[in-house]
């Protein structure tokens, strides 16, 4: 058995916490000393390793009480939720770089920011040692891969809408060029 303060350390937590998780029922003392002391077991640590692992992936105290009370179900369907969460997060963010971007390249400023763009990405492409057939087929094999993954690429490389068409239909046409070449 530890105290509520060696349990807090442990974890990275304030005391305060700790006690807040017991208030709201999410983690209660296995026992207590004769001075009311709240003590807590190895398997209240286990549980509140749980509780810091659903917290670090954004699930709120309510339904991580939810997901240990009782278990089977709704964890796949928790975590679904958050990475959709998530999902539509990273596209709200992605939209505001472009327009910031969009608003520095109006300003003169973009050449100051420091974030990966298409420029940047050819020149390491280049400086890698790969020409224009070799990014060319890496485009045309990444667009048969996963073609949703190669638009959200070049979402991120801040490429506009009409520039991310032209590459794809070039990656396209370019992997059609290639498979036909393999069966001739």
């Amino acid at each position: 058995m530890t105290t509520i303060g060696r349990l807090a350390r442990r974890f990275g937590l304030s005391r305060s916490a700790l006690l807040y998780y017991d208030s709201i029922g999410l983690l209660e003392p296995s026992g207590r000393t004769a001075k009311d002391y709240r003590l807590y077991s190895e398997e209240d640590a286990e549980r509140l390793d749980q509780i810091c692992r659903y917290r670090r992936a954004g699930i709120p105290l309510e339904e991580i009480k939810q997901l240990l009370d009782s278990p089977g179900g709704r964890l796949v369907e928790i975590l679904e939720r958050r990475l959709d969460d998530l999902n539509g997060e990273i596209q709200r963010l992605q939209e505001q770089q472009r327009l910031i971007v969009g608003l520095l390249e109006k300003q003169g400023q973009l050449g100051r920011v420091r974030i990966m763009n298409g420029e940047r990405w050819l020149s390491l492409l280049a400086a890698a040692g790969f020409g224009e057939e070799e990014m060319q087929r890496w485009h045309a094999g990444f667009e048969r891969a996963a073609p949703k993954k190669h638009r959200e690429f070049l979402e991120l490389l801040c490429f506009s809408d009409r520039e991310i068409r032209s590459i794809r239909a070039r990656s396209r046409a370019w992997g059609r060029k290639l498979a036909q070449g393999a069966s001739a």
